[in-house]
């Protein structure tokens, strides 16, 4: 079964063959379930020009907006794009494309990649900007605009368990894009905050079975909390 063990052991071999002008679909929600390591290894090596595909770009200093410090990404499709100033600066400059996608329609858009689907057909959007210059078809009376799906060159994922064949769970709510983003890899790396036995997964916990894996790491992470809210008193 060794054919089967997905591990890798440095972050440079988990991102080995990442290029400049590449597509990176990144799995996390605001700075919950990001593969924060990962991004601090594509910034490492400097590629250029990347096109991302994620909920929205981290923050300053910290998740994707690590990339943006060196102007690393050139294009992004993302449905949030409001907690990170060098982004806004960016942005507001042409220095960046930004690609508003909605929530839904970016998520299906990785999930149909993933399964094969070139295209779909969503009413949402319809009638705004997000719709201009795509095909429409009305269905039961609502008009749907046309979405291509994605298949990125590469999927980054943040994990909580997996075993070494690449079977991963995620916990609460760090699920978010991740089992989306994993599927609609050319090659998808997963980092995880453990590894365990095969077998010690049951069947019906996996979120993302290890066919679709094909590096995984452990990691240490820092999981900053992007905002902080207490009682007064």
């Amino acid at each position: 079964m060794a054919g089967f063990d997905k591990r890798v052991y440095s972050y440079e071999e988990a991102m080995d063959g990442i290029e400049s002008g590449m597509t990176v679909i990144a799995g996390g929600f605001g700075l919950c379930g990001i593969p924060e390591n990962l991004i601090a290894e594509i910034k490492r090596r400097g590629v250029k020009d990347l096109t991302i595909w994620s909920n929205n770009c981290g923050v300053d200093g910290f998740g994707l907006g690590l990339l943006l410090e060196d102007k690393q990404i050139s294009r992004i499709h993302a449905s949030y794009v409001g907690e990170n100033a060098l982004f806004e600066k960016q942005m507001l400059n042409d220095e960046i494309e930004v690609i508003l996608t909605p929530q839904g329609t970016l998520a299906e858009k990785m999930r149909a990649g993933g399964a094969g689907i070139p295209a779909f057909y969503t009413a949402t959007g319809y009638g705004t900007p997000i719709g201009e210059g795509k095909e429409v078809r009305e269905f039961n009376g609502r008009h749907c605009i046309l979405e291509e799906s994605v298949v990125g060159d590469f999927a980054i994922v943040k994990g909580w368990k997996a075993d070494r064949y690449g079977n991963v769970v995620y916990r609460d709510t760090a699920q978010n894009f991740n089992p989306m983003a994993a599927t609609a890899g050319k090659i998808t790396v997963v980092e995880v905050e453990e590894i365990v036995e095969p077998g010690e997964l049951k069947p019906d916990q996996i979120h993302t079975p290890g066919i679709y894996v094909d590096r995984l790491i452990q990691g240490t992470f820092e999981k900053r909390i992007e905002k902080r809210t207490v009682r007064e008193g």
